[in-house]
């Protein structure tokens, strides 16, 4: 199959070509416009408790959030001076009322909480009307309008922090490219060493961002799409269209030396490196496809960009690439850098391509790790046990205007209210209570002052008041002294949650305290299944790709290890607030619960995609040789150079956004760095060797029923035994002034039944 549409890529190359061009020019028009058509937020379950109370009190008795938070501030004048009253007082009433829908004021409440303890600053808390599109629009419309005349003032609350946090995002992506790109380009010419060659897998990479893109705003038009997933779809765009690229012309590198034309090169490429971009590309969407079975519309959103990321590139790598290393044939190396690398190094330049099969410092590696397969494996799974340990004491919590960088507007105005104002218990619990008749009403009335005296006997609660009611429905808060996020105030939660609702009445319980709660409950309950989910996919595919049954249990143990080690310095660095002071961010004391999962589905993925690609090519090998030692070490040592290239430029790319200045989204990037770094290395070099040293054939087990499925239904390098050859002269195509490549070190394979060997 897949050299078939080699061939047909290469015969139809020019068409193909131009496909893509008009696409280009389709998604950088239409598919751009996705940053306007996305949304804040969602990491709501939007069918918890915690959620729809809020509906519920939305629609009975009207949103009272605190969407702006406008705090004043004066070196000379205090509150009770007339003048900052007048100079307040006209601000908040001249707000247009179709923009803020309610406004509390220390001069309207006399409430000492809006003050601080120089009586020199207050705050009003505003909140806007209209649904989420339109509170973003009122924000903009009222904030030039706050400004007070003798006073100072800045603005906070969840809306403005909302806008900080989109406003960064916008930012860090365009400082990552800023970095990455230069740094990338670089590092292509280095290891590939010629323009040429180089611009390849950039080219892929921009076909997979702007798909995405594309795909992200068709998404939008029908649900929801959190605006972080653009940071997932510039990683996963362009780290694995440059994996893919990367593989995908080493491979064709190779083959133009060997073929007899460029359209049998092209074959073979897509039959062998092809067949490893699907397999792998497929392998790293399923494992993404894991996240749309939360109702979270962040991880969803998640899930959607990095699917279409890495489809996209998988699909570009699989048509576009091809036609064009159709159209370059032997002069994929033209513009080449490596006379100018001889001049300033002195010696040869080193590529990632390497063809030598039983020799090479990757080869040497693989033998050494080979002959002491027990100390290797012991060793190298302790380390990783020992850094994957500090995650069993992992907090989990969630966001709050910590996640921006210091100094950011709205940020410094939370800190200086917590740190200027009168402390207060804060009402982290809001019951919304819905009685039989009128709440006004005698029966009303005393039914609600008994529920609010249950919930005031609560162990924890600082205090219970009602804070609004209209109808049969009631607001009731419930102050917790302490972090509204912390285990103490989920105790608290439950407590209020367990009291029986008033006789033929209803309680919803929602509030900051138990949306965390929550979350925390939806993700510990579909957790499981999305693991199974992906694992038994993951299973699958692999299966249909090696043909065997301990491959694929391997690697997801593997996977697995990695993913610990990662965790695990997840909660040492940004739990504990290790290195905060090096990057820049200020530690919580706990991990926000979306990201795990996150790095789970992306980091499982990509570990996924390097092992598809190494035992890709030792199963080639292991089919010439039927040798599993020397299928090893020959596979590390065509791969080894390319996958630890590969590695180093998704670290770039990853890297460059690990400076983000949005604290979970440095997270995540820190996350994926560390797994990769060390699944590329230590997991790759040391562990797949010992663990393969030691499970010698049975590596390739299955049992004969599923044997005689792969022979029917296994994805194969090619329809028949043999690539087809053309019919005429055969006329090496490799360049001119080009060494030869060392030719493999066969040897014959053990006898099967009925006579002969294993073919060569």
């Amino acid at each position: 199959m897949f050299e078939s549409l080699g061939r047909a890529m290469y015969r139809r190359r020019r068409w193909v070509v131009a496909v893509f061009v008009a696409f280009m020019v389709f998604a950088g028009i239409w598919g751009t416009g996705v940053f306007g058509a996305m949304s804040d937020g969602g990491f709501d379950d939007p069918g918890s408790e915690s959620s729809r109370a809020a509906v519920v009190a939305e629609q009975q008795l009207g949103r009272d959030d605190a969407d702006v938070v406008v705090l004043w501030s004066s070196p000379t004048m205090t509150v009770d001076d007339p003048a900052y009253e007048r100079a307040v007082s006209t601000v908040v009433a001249g707000l247009p009322a179709d923009a803020v829908s309610r406004s509390v004021t220390f001069f309207e409440t006399d409430a000492p909480a809006l003050v601080s303890a120089d009586r020199r600053s207050t705050y009003a808390v505003l909140t806007l009307a209209g649904d989420v599109a339109q509170r973003t629009a009122n924000l903009e419309r009222i904030e030039d309008r706050l400004a007070a005349p003798g006073l100072q003032a800045r603005i906070g609350g969840g809306e403005t922090v909302n806008r900080d946090i989109n406003e960064q995002v916008t930012a860090d992506i365009a400082r990552a490219e800023l970095i990455s790109l230069p740094v990338l380009a670089v590092l292509l010419l280095l290891i590939f060493g010629s323009l040429a060659a180089a611009g390849l897998p950039l080219a892929i990479g921009g076909v997979a961002i702007l798909g995405a893109f594309t795909a992200l705003r068709g998404f939008a038009q029908f649900t929801d799409v959190s605006v972080f997933a653009v940071n997932v779809v510039t990683i996963l765009g362009l780290g694995l269209a440059i994996d893919y690229g990367l593989f995908m012309v080493s491979r064709f590198r190779e083959e133009i030396g060997r073929q007899p034309s460029v359209e049998e090169a092209v074959a073979r490429t897509m039959a062998t490196a092809g067949r490893t971009v699907a397999v792998s590309g497929v392998t790293v969407a399923l494992s993404l496809a894991g996240l749309l079975i939360f109702p979270q519309v962040f991880l969803r959103s998640m899930g959607f960009g990095g699917m279409s990321a890495v489809l996209i590139a998988m699909l570009a790598a699989l048509t576009l690439l091809p036609a064009l290393l159709a159209m370059l044939g032997a002069k994929v190396d033209a513009l080449s850098v490596r006379p100018l690398l001889r001049r300033l190094t002195g010696r040869r330049s080193a590529t990632a391509v390497t063809a030598a099969a039983g020799s090479g410092v990757w080869a040497r590696v693989a033998h050494s790790v080979m002959r002491r397969p027990v100390v290797y494996t012991v060793v190298v799974v302790g380390a990783l046990v020992a850094l994957a340990l500090p995650f069993t004491q992992i907090q989990f919590g969630g966001i709050d205007e910590r996640a921006l960088p210091e100094g950011a507007g709205s940020r410094v105005v939370a800190e200086a209210i917590r740190a200027g104002f009168p402390a207060s218990p804060t009402p982290p619990i809001e019951a919304v209570v819905t009685l039989p008749g009128d709440v006004a009403s005698p029966a009303g009335a005393a039914a609600l002052d008994a529920y609010v005296d249950r919930v005031s006997a609560v162990p924890g609660v600082a205090d219970a008041a009602v804070v609004g009611s209209a109808g049969s429905t009631a607001r009731v808060a419930v102050g917790y002294d302490g972090d509204p996020l912390s285990s103490g105030a989920r105790d608290v939660l439950a407590g209020v949650r367990d009291l029986p609702a008033p006789d033929g009445g209803s309680v919803l319980v929602g509030g900051a305290t138990a949306v965390l709660a929550d979350l925390l409950s939806s993700l510990g309950s579909l957790l499981p299944w999305m693991a199974l989910l992906v694992v038994a996919m993951t299973f699958v595919l692999l299966f249909l790709a090696f043909g065997s049954v301990i491959m694929p249990i391997k690697a997801v143990v593997m996977n697995m290890l990695s993913l610990g080690a990662s965790f695990g310095a997840l909660v040492w660095i940004f739990q504990d607030g290790n290195l905060s002071g090096i990057l820049g961010f200020t530690s919580t004391g706990t991990i926000e619960a979306t990201q795990p999962i996150l790095a789970l589905a992306i980091v499982f993925g990509l570990s996924m995609d390097y092992e598809v690609f190494l035992m890709s090519r030792i199963r080639e090998q292991y089919d010439l040789t039927g040798d599993n030692t020397t299928a090893v070490a020959t596979g590390l040592q065509r791969t080894g150079g390319i996958i630890t290239s590969a590695a180093l430029l998704l670290l770039v790319v990853i890297g460059a956004f690990s400076l983000s200045g949005i604290t979970f989204i440095k997270m995540l990037g820190v996350a994926m760095v560390i797994a990769i770094a060390i699944d590329a290395t230590v997991v790759r070099l040391l562990l797949v060797p010992a663990t393969m040293r030691l499970l010698g054939d049975a590596s390739w087990w299955a049992p004969r029923p599923l044997r005689r499925f792969y022979d029917r239904y296994g994805i194969k390098e090619s329809d028949g035994d043999e690539p087809a050859r053309p019919v005429g002269p055969a006329v090496p195509c490799r360049p001119r002034n080009t060494p030869p490549l060392p030719e493999l070190e066969l040897r014959p394979g053990p006898r099967v039944p009925g006579g002969g060997v294993r073919p060569w």
